[in-house]
């Protein structure tokens, strides 16, 4: 993986890198929110897979939570499903960990691995999936089983 990259330029070759024909999309318009990347793509808010960032309470690590759009996460539920509490990850936390800006965080490529991949099971009826791709105004589409192989990432129920 090269860090020196941009993020989309990251992104587009982890994805070339794992055979899949999925290209980034730039989009004029943002895509920083669920409900932005919906507008500007033409697809629901339940088809943006949105990566947030949580550190965890215990180990300071990051955890990756990939959920559907239309879904809030149940920060309790993810909790208890890694084994120690979550916090909100701030701005430079995000960036420093995962190598992308808050609004843009891909679901792959982070600069440091993610100590939990969670991946929203309600993404698992959505077809296609789009994710941010390194930055606020690209995406990239992709199945669930996709996301699944690209961030070795456990499916739960995280609503």
């Amino acid at each position: 993986m090269n860090l020196a990259a941009t993020g989309p330029e990251r992104v587009q070759g982890l994805l070339h890198e794992a055979g899949l024909a999925s290209e980034v999309v730039h989009l004029e318009a943002s895509a920083r929110t669920a409900a932005e990347a919906a507008e500007a793509i033409g697809c629901t808010v339940a088809q943006i897979a949105k990566s947030l960032v949580f550190k965890g309470s215990d180990s300071g690590d990051h955890i990756l939570v990939i959920a559907s759009g239309a879904n809030r996460v149940n920060e309790a539920r993810v909790a208890a499903v890694i084994g120690e509490p979550i916090g909100k990850a701030d701005a430079a936390f995000v960036r420093e960990r995962t190598g992308y800006a808050i609004g843009g965080v891909a679901p792959i490529g982070h600069a440091v691995p993610p100590r939990h991949v969670l991946v929203d099971a309600t993404l698992e009826h959505l077809d296609p999936i789009w994710a941010a791709a390194g930055h606020p105004h690209t995406v990239f589409r992709v199945t669930f089983l996709d996301l699944l192989r690209l961030t070795a990432g456990a499916v739960v129920e995280i609503a």
